[in-house]
């Protein structure tokens, strides 16, 4: 039994030091909706009065007041805007900057009642993205303002866990739906009054659209453009940001994915990247929103290295959304990565990579780029994060993030060496030889008088 609990102590050891210094970094880590550490930014305008066409269908695309996920907003509002068949706008219940993840911030273009007063009534597209606090009372003015769209006969289009958003105001209840194959099963178990479906890009229910995980809004995008503005319109778009994996034909089905032993690269990198990297991302005006996206998620999903929005003041995007940096310069940061085509000059000294100067997918270049300062096994659970493809992209660097992996094992063995140093020394405390207690008349106990 002694040596049962020897070992059982010793095991506990080697897991008490790793578990102690990884839980804070993975706490950090998960929090990809970081907010300001500056408090709220100076009040900021929109870049001018919001232009509508009444002849064209409007899409609004929602975000909450804690954020969204930065792929899940932006990629489906440059879809729509390349068109140039859509009013575009992005809705929120309040006129303030919120967080997309990665640390980009967005000035919505109008408040809920703002686009309900522009327009008359609801919007003809709601796009969903995912949220970080489904369920909670913080979504109440998002889930009521779907609801009164969704009554006056909005088309929803949910993109990744946005279904939640949707399933968590009853929107879903009866109906087909997907989302990320990493909570489907989570979502089956809070919403069991919806029929998830598994393995496809994008599932069609009418009025409802709901996409698998964040790039798979890209297809759900493009099948809602083609039933509003016809099949070339959408062909037209996807060639626009050159999305690879456009099928006219329907919904593609893919593999479901589920966790596997590589997927422990995330666990690593998340518990014990505590030096990872910071970088700054350069806003400048007329980027486009798929590449701003494209950087802040493939960086932010890795979990590995960590994105902070740089400029000199609100930025202008290509089809006029408006975002607000978080630093002035790239200071203290380990490099700065420029998003978009257009040239920007850097400040001395920094290291600065333009992953869009070539042709090709966005996301393509930024997942090489993760691949050679990383390693390949974090680009590729970033890309199984974000449901992208990788089998034909070259992917090139460390094959594992080893010094990641060291840490713990280092950790466990300090542990079980502490452990030890402990046992031996209480061993020798009570081991050690006591002194005899003198009585008063100056003799020790136990000696002859």
């Amino acid at each position: 039994m002694r040596a049962i609990l020897a070992v059982v102590a010793l095991v506990l050891a080697a897991l008490a030091l790793p578990a102690a210094v990884g839980a804070p970094a993975v706490a950090g880590a998960l929090d990809l909706y970081e907010p300001r550490s500056d408090g709220a930014p100076e009040p900021v305008e929109p870049a001018g009065p919001v232009e509508h066409d009444s002849s064209k269908p409007t899409a609004a695309v929602v975000v909450g007041e804690r954020g969204a996920v930065v792929s899940d907003t932006l990629a489906p509002y440059e879809i729509l805007a390349r068109t140039g068949g859509f009013n575009v706008y992005t809705v929120a219940s309040e006129m303030q900057p919120v967080p997309l993840t990665g640390g980009l911030d967005l000035l919505p273009d109008l408040t809920f009642a703002g686009l309900e007063e522009l327009l008359g009534g609801s919007a003809d597209v709601v796009v969903v993205p995912a949220m970080p606090d489904v369920g909670q009372p913080t979504t109440k003015p998002v889930t009521d303002w779907l609801v009164r769209q969704e009554n006056d006969g909005a088309t929803l289009l949910s993109v990744c866990n946005g279904a939640a958003v949707l399933a968590s105001a009853g929107l879903l209840d009866g109906r087909e739906a997907t989302a990320h194959w990493l909570r489907i099963d989570e979502w089956e178990s809070t919403y069991p009054d919806v029929d998830w479906v598994r393995g496809t890009r994008y599932v069609d229910d009418g009025d409802v659209v709901s996409t698998a995980g964040i790039l798979s809004g890209i297809d759900g995008t493009l099948h809602v453009v083609a039933r509003t503005l016809g099949a070339d319109a959408a062909a037209q778009a996807a060639r626009a940001i050159e999305w690879p994996h456009h099928d006219p034909d329907g919904a593609s089905p893919i593999e479901q994915s589920q966790l596997e032993a590589s997927d422990a690269v995330v666990v690593f990198n998340t518990a014990f990247g505590w030096d990872r990297p910071r970088i700054g991302v350069q806003l400048t005006d007329g980027v486009g929103e798929v590449e701003l996206a494209s950087v802040f998620d493939t960086y932010g999903q890795s979990l590995a290295v960590g994105t902070v929005a740089v400029g000199d003041g609100a930025v202008q995007s290509r089809h006029g959304l408006t975002f607000v940096p978080r630093a002035e310069t790239g200071a203290g940061l380990d490099r700065l990565v420029v998003p978009g085509t257009t040239g920007h000059e850097v400040e001395p000294g920094m290291v600065a990579t333009h992953p869009h100067r070539e042709p090709g997918f966005a996301y393509d270049a930024v997942l090489q780029d993760l691949a050679r300062t990383t390693d390949v096994a974090t680009a590729r659970w970033t890309a199984k994060a974000l449901e992208y493809p990788v089998d034909g992209l070259r992917l090139e660097g460390e094959a594992w993030p080893w010094t990641e992996t060291v840490r713990p094992l280092a950790l466990a063995l300090l542990g079980v060496v502490l452990a030890l140093a402990g046992y031996a020394l209480a061993r020798r405390w009570r081991r050690r030889p006591r002194k005899a207690a003198a009585d008063p008349s100056g003799h020790r106990e136990g000696m002859p008088r």
